[in-house]
């Protein structure tokens, strides 16, 4: 796949804590869809969800040889996170700070950007069918 991928990236929790998804999907830079990704990820909060999918994001994109990586989040707490803006309070939260910055020192650049949920729906989407289905399925869309 290319050198830059886009990534959408959404966590799904019903209930906090509750049954949690993740959902993932990559755009090429034109923003033709390539990849569609959805887990289920058990019990968790909130947040736990929204950082295991950047994280099935970024070992995604690792997988694909991706230089770079642009990452969209509908969580403005992990945005701010992961770029340093917020300090990190909650303990269950810190290893997957550490894990997540571990996977983006592996590219030569990502961005983690804030974006509104309205423009996230599909990453909710595939979040909401891991719970549903309790299951996990990948869609190789494009090579």
């Amino acid at each position: 796949m290319g050198k830059h991928l886009v990534a959408y990236v959404d966590g799904a929790c019903r209930g906090n804590p509750g049954e949690g998804g993740v959902g993932v999907l990559f755009q090429d830079e034109k923003g033709t869809t390539l990849f569609k990704a959805y887990k289920y990820i058990g019990k968790v909060t909130n947040n736990i969800a929204e950082y295991r999918a950047l994280i099935l994001a970024l070992e995604k994109a690792q997988k694909f040889r991706a230089k770079s990586l642009t990452v969209y989040s509908d969580s403005q707490l992990i945005v701010n996170q992961v770029n340093g803006d917020y300090r990190v309070r909650d303990t269950k939260l810190k290893p997957l700070l550490r894990e997540a910055l571990f996977l983006i020192r592996k590219f030569q650049g990502v961005e983690v950007k804030s974006i509104g949920r309205d423009k996230n729906k599909l990453a909710d989407s595939l979040a909401n069918r891991a719970i549903d289905t309790k299951g996990e399925e990948e869609y190789l869309l494009d090579e």
